[in-house]
């Protein structure tokens, strides 16, 4: 007996990137962390609502409609990693003073920014419009680039901070702080690494037949699907990390338990009868 799965690399790559979404949903609502990372948790939401509406939309809708629609997600995809960067940085340096907050960030979007400005091209102002729906789509667009491009230079920079000096403000190897962070840098860096791969081949290669073509389109969605495996990889480590309690997390439920019914009697809850001594 013969079995024939008529998959390719990039639809299996969407199974596992959506399933992956859902079991990470799961384990954040199941373990309780929604509450500590509710910009995150929404992040994850967004992504997952995207490779679906990507699914069920595509050849299904007017080509323009859907493109507004996924623009505009992308737009609010890269607003909440920006929520989600400031989320990480306020977990992991909660306890920094306000000067040493103040000059990190500083030295995070000055780096993000130096990238920003000379990393792709910038059209001229002079060609700027928003008299046509593809005026403010292209806009639109654009943001959504640079926003996203911005957001990994400075996630990278701060799990590069988290893992220097995490420790000292309790966010350590083992806390879901460094372990979130570590994630999300690895999957900018990977980002970054195809986009710049990308760009280089785009400009240096020089098909002269149809099969050079070929080949070169057949390399950029290797490199595509290499950046969408890392992915995958990554959400994995949340939901191994996520689904393990940091450590101490046992011990300091047990104590507050401990200490809720040590407390317990002295509420008058709890009728004691007098001693002997007592009544006499």
């Amino acid at each position: 007996m013969h079995f024939n799965f008529d998959f390719n690399a990039v639809q299996i790559l969407w199974t596992l990137t959506f399933a992956t979404h859902l079991i990470l949903l799961v384990v954040l609502l199941g373990r309780d962390r929604i509450h500590r990372f509710p910009w995150f948790t929404a992040g994850v939401v967004l992504v997952a609502l995207r490779l679906l509406s990507s699914r069920l939309l595509y050849g299904r809708m007017p080509q323009i409609t859907m493109s507004a629609i996924f623009i505009v997600m992308a737009d609010i995809s890269a607003a909440i990693a920006l929520l989600v960067v400031v989320e990480m940085a306020r977990r992991a340096f909660g306890g920094a003073s306000r000067r040493a907050w103040m000059a990190w960030t500083v030295v995070l979007l000055a780096a993000g920014g130096t990238v920003l400005a000379t990393w792709g091209k910038w059209p001229a102002w002079k060609t700027i419009a928003f008299d046509t729906l593809l005026a403010r789509l292209g806009l639109l667009q654009l943001v959504a680039q640079k926003t996203g491009l911005l957001v990994d230079v400075v996630t990278i920079l701060l799990g590069l901070l988290v893992v220097m000096f995490g420790r000292r403000y309790g966010a350590g190897w083992r806390s879901h702080v460094q372990q979130i962070v570590i994630g999300l840098s690895t999957a900018s860096l990977g980002q970054l690494a195809v986009q710049a791969v990308w760009e280089t081949i785009a400009r240096t290669a020089v098909p002269h037949s149809m099969a050079e073509y070929q080949h070169v389109v057949n390399l950029r969605e290797r490199l595509f699907n290499a950046n969408g495996a890392i992915y995958v990889v990554v959400m994995v480590w949340w939901i191994v990390c996520l689904w393990i309690d940091e450590p101490g997390a046992g011990t300091a439920a047990a104590g507050a338990v401990a200490a809720g019914a040590v407390a317990e009697p002295a509420d008058g809850l709890v009728d004691v009868e007098p001693t002997e001594a007592e009544i006499e």
